[in-house]
């Protein structure tokens, strides 16, 4: 019996000493959960939304009616057409700023290019009609009156107000598309619609 208990005890020294060599070689170690919120996106996502190139956000269905008098020594002679067309307002990625896109601690922050007339032969040449024509006019004529009627619709078509809707929507649909690729907290900057020049 008294055999018995000398073991136990010294078993029970041997495991306090191991207890107390494990405590004190892991002392100092601890183990720390720790969350990494920097993001970043690659230069293949980049790629992806810079190849689809153009980006429309409003179309503006437009018509204008024009028209010219020449005087003549007999008699005079006018001319009255109606232009059609649609103007489509968006933004071409491929004239972005060369860190158009970029990432910041948790954040991705988008630089969109301005808004701009996607397309200048916007005019449906075939759906143009002569209102009112008297007399005989050349193509220098019509050629004309065209233009006209094109700077008409670009003024009004290209208002502030246009601009700053096509923004909205360009921001809008870009922030859903940054979430659909795991983005979560997207700051989206767009140029103010009185920065903005008319393409030429």
């Amino acid at each position: 019996m008294k055999e018995l208990i000398t073991r136990i005890t010294v078993l029970l020294i041997v495991i306090a000493v191991v207890v107390g060599l494990l405590w004190f070689c892991n002392k100092d170690n601890h183990i720390e959960v720790a969350s990494n919120e920097k993001i970043d996106i690659t230069p293949e996502q980049i790629r992806s939304i810079e190849e689809i190139g153009q980006w429309e956000f409003l179309a503006i269905n437009d018509e204008e009616l024009v028209d010219t008098v020449e005087r003549g020594f007999i008699r005079d002679k006018e001319l009255v057409r109606i232009y059609y067309g649609t103007m489509r307002l968006g933004i071409n990625i491929q004239s972005a700023e060369p860190e158009w896109i970029t990432t910041k601690d948790d954040s991705i922050i988008v630089k969109l290019p301005p808004i701009q007339l996607l397309d200048r032969q916007f005019i449906d040449e075939a759906r143009t009609r002569s209102f009112f024509e008297s007399g005989s006019w050349n193509d220098k004529d019509m050629e004309a009156l065209y233009n006209r009627a094109h700077a008409k619709m670009v003024a009004r078509g290209m208002s502030a107000t246009n601009i700053a809707i096509a923004e909205e929507n360009a921001k809008a649909y870009f922030e859903q598309l940054l979430r659909t690729m795991g983005f979560t907290n997207i700051k989206i900057e767009t140029y103010n619609a009185r920065d903005i020049k008319h393409n030429k």
